[in-house]
């Protein structure tokens, strides 16, 4: 098992461009296709990509129509971050046809893998879970280097909504997954973590009449331009299992049958 920062740089010159000394950047899906979507049909996700409050990237996911409408959230997809204005390659994700999420995962895992420059970066697999989903993530060598999951109470066998705060308060619609050292022995309830996808609300309009959402992607301490574009490419599978189509969130994903 490798540690975190030891993993050999393999994506372009633009992600380590922008992600070397980058600590924080935010994720805001477009309304891109609301009538669509007010009249059942999913739309293209689109993304923008922001450091503080400068864009610096944009993506369009790569999908056909009858696959989005049909199969949506398992539809294959392929979805490419590209530079602002000059359209260099950040990282590609690949996400393969998979079963939806439910109350519990034992087979058909959900799966993305994450290129950049032409080189595979790493990969992420959903595991084996029960109420609390969980993936590891893998660099091009297939050692772990993370597992995610939401935070956790009751022993770490249900999510904790109140971990971002008071759902009725500041922690209104706010939803996240933690980032943990692969090696970690314990990640339950109020175990240390290395970083954070975090779900933001958008204004109301946005959350009722589209499905667009608002990730905030926190890195670790020490990771690679590498690592980081691993770590949006999570944010977006991410989006793409839990949040899309008719998945209401973490708690659709804890409590469906």
């Amino acid at each position: 098992m490798v540690k975190a920062n030891e993993m050999t740089d393999r994506g372009s010159n633009a992600l380590k461009t922008h992600m070397s000394g980058c600590e924080k950047l935010e994720m805001r899906q477009t309304r891109r296709g609301w009538l669509q979507e007010c009249l059942g049909c999913e739309a293209q996700t689109e993304f923008k990509y922001f450091i503080g409050e400068t864009q610096v990237f944009h993506s369009l996911e790569d999908a056909g129509f009858f696959c989005r409408c049909c199969c949506q959230p398992c539809h294959p997809y392929t979805m490419t971050v590209k530079e602002l204005n000059t359209e260099a390659e950040i990282v590609t994700v690949d996400r393969p046809f998979r079963c939806g999420s439910g109350s519990c995962k034992c087979c058909c895992y959900q799966e993305a893998t994450f290129t950049s420059g032409g080189n595979e970066l790493g990969r992420a697999q959903e595991t084996c879970w029960f109420c609390v989903p969980s993936l590891k993530v893998f660099d091009h060598t297939g050692s772990q280097l993370y597992l995610i999951h939401p935070p956790t109470c009751c022993g770490g066998i249900c999510v904790n909504c109140c971990a971002e705060g008071n759902p009725c308060g500041k922690g209104c619609c706010k939803e996240s997954f933690r980032i943990f050292p692969a090696d970690a022995e314990n990640t339950n309830g109020d175990a240390p973590y290395l970083g954070l996808i975090l779900k933001k609300p958008k204004s109301l309009a946005t959350e009722i009449f589209t499905d667009a959402q608002a990730f905030e992607v926190e890195f670790p301490k020490g990771a690679s331009a590498d690592q980081k574009g691993i770590l949006i490419g999570m944010g977006i599978l991410i989006n793409s299992i839990f949040y899309e189509g008719e998945s209401d969130g973490l708690l659709d994903a804890a409590l469906a049958g």
